[in-house]
């Protein structure tokens, strides 16, 4: 199994097939506002949907975007 099938897996277990910035935040380590900076920079963040097109419309992210975002960010520690 790859790295990035293992984070997929876990984020399903976690949560639905969207995740909200709210979440993103948590399973980052970050605050909101990080999420927030993020994407009005465009840098440092996986690909998401912007649901409507006032500025506090509400932003989700498919966890395959997530995961592969994870993947291709962070190491995965296997022991010895």
């Amino acid at each position: 199994m790859t790295n990035k099938e293992i984070i997929y897996n876990s984020l399903l277990e976690n949560y639905n097939i969207t995740i909200t910035k709210k979440d993103l935040a948590k399973i980052l380590s970050s605050s909101i506002s990080f999420i927030d900076k993020c994407i009005m920079t465009g840098e440092n963040i996986p690909d998401y949907k912007k649901l409507g097109s006032s500025k506090n419309s509400k932003v989700i992210f498919n966890i395959m975007d997530v995961a592969d975002f994870l993947s291709d960010t962070t190491k995965i520690y296997k022991g010895n």
